[in-house]
């Protein structure tokens, strides 16, 4: 229902492997890995204004309060940009219930097992105590930041991105940066149903977003974040 089949046949399988191993960070990009009407769901109930939260990280410490944040100097905070409020309640609108849905199946076990397969390594959530916070969608302005950082934590194998911006063209930022090796980073464009998985613990794999370009204040970058744990 969620994945488009034509981009899980054996052949694409073995190119994201191929891809994956030979790249720094190791990394794989694929476009259109889900059904687009069913993403275009997920997508419009991402524009309800309602249902935001702004999160603040530090390098010394995450989900920083404002009082704590106002004292941490400007070099030491990395992360500023909102968290989506899944319902408390179940939704009354199926586009609500599809987002729900949709997050749910990112941590169900035949998406888990297509990473396992693309990646070598059984993933599961088998030993992550609450593992619904550890997918999400999130979004950018222009005043917020996802400065350099480091994704790795022990046992996390892969990481995942998947941009939701309809709109994006070239100039409007929110590039995802892989530092990469040699002074030679990687930029990858947030273009709509584009999914990044990478290896957080390979080399080169400290990443931060470029920032956007316009200031207007509804205009945003939007993107689901999703980490993965093996046993």
């Amino acid at each position: 229902m969620w994945l488009n089949k034509q981009q899980i046949i054996p052949s694409a399988l073995r190119a994201y492997r191929k891809a994956l191993v030979r790249s720094t960070p190791h990394h794989v990009v694929i476009d259109g890995l889900f059904d687009p009407t069913k993403l275009d769901e997920v997508a419009d109930v991402l524009q309800q204004e309602q249902q935001w939260k702004t999160q603040k990280h530090s390098y010394s410490a995450l989900y920083v309060n404002n009082e704590t944040w106002q004292e941490t100097p400007d070099t030491e905070r990395f992360v500023q940009r909102d968290l989506w409020q899944r319902p408390l309640q179940t939704p009354e609108d199926s586009k609500s219930t599809t987002a729900l849905a949709f997050l749910q199946f990112l941590r169900g076990d035949e998406f888990m097992s297509l990473l396992s397969k693309i990646f070598d390594v059984r993933i599961t959530d088998i030993n992550v105590a609450e593992p619904e916070i550890n997918t999400n969608f999130f979004r950018l302005s222009a005043r917020d930041f996802v400065n350099q950082h480091a994704d790795d934590s022990p046992g996390r194998e892969v990481c995942m991105l998947l941009y939701l911006n309809k709109d994006w063209q070239q100039g409007d930022g929110g590039e995802l940066i892989f530092m990469g090796e040699a002074d030679k980073p990687i930029a990858i464009a947030p273009v709509y149903n584009r999914c990044v998985l990478f290896d957080p613990s390979s080399e080169g794999s400290e990443h931060w977003v470029k920032a956007l370009a316009s200031e207007a204040d509804a205009v945003y970058r939007y993107n689901l974040t999703s980490w993965y744990w093996s046993e």
